[in-house]
């Protein structure tokens, strides 16, 4: 199938996108894995367990979990069941997949709002021996609905676009 240049640069700066997600996910894995590393030589070596680690721990768990979970969506590797997807005519698969990524992207949405009222809410209460607002934690919720919302709603974009030529039995592989 041949897709236009756009569709094309779309397509490159959303994966360029995801790749920033997985950096950032793994960059916050390997400060936690440091960190914890801290945790025990603070506890078992100095006798003086810094207490901040566990706080800190939870910050990056939600930045690790929702950064991949939506770069997941962009990969369309989230959990799905294709059963009956997949017992479907084409054009009807092809409808199924759009509405689901649609559904995607609303879901994203309401994370995105849902995010922006708890970052409103958040911002006067500081997180716990690291003295910095509730907001960041929740900065990773409403950045993952924005992802999603991105991700999901551009892909179905893409595919209404490409309706005629995109065939999905050779986008969707079993593994």
């Amino acid at each position: 199938m041949t897709r236009s240049p756009l569709i094309n640069a779309v397509e490159r700066g959303l994966d360029l996108v995801r790749t920033l997600c997985m950096v950032v996910a793994a960059s916050a894995l390997a400060v936690l894995i440091v960190t914890f590393g801290w945790l025990v030589f603070g506890r078992y070596v100095l006798n003086a367990t810094p207490t901040w680690v566990e706080q800190l721990a939870l910050l990056l768990i939600c930045y690790i979990a929702f950064l991949g979970a939506a770069a997941g969506v962009r990969e369309d590797s989230h959990i799905g069941v294709t059963l009956f997807r997949d017992m479907l005519p084409t054009g009807a698969r092809k409808l199924l997949i759009i509405a689901v990524d649609a559904a995607l992207a609303i879901f994203g949405a309401v994370m995105l709002v849902a995010g922006i009222t708890l970052m409103r809410f958040g911002w006067d209460t500081l997180l716990p021996m690291l003295n910095i607002p509730e907001t960041y934690r929740t900065l990773a919720i409403t950045s993952c609905g924005g992802l999603v919302m991105l991700f999901a709603g551009l892909r179905a974009v893409l595919r209404c676009l490409s309706f005629a030529d995109w065939h999905p039995e050779t986008e969707f592989k079993d593994i």
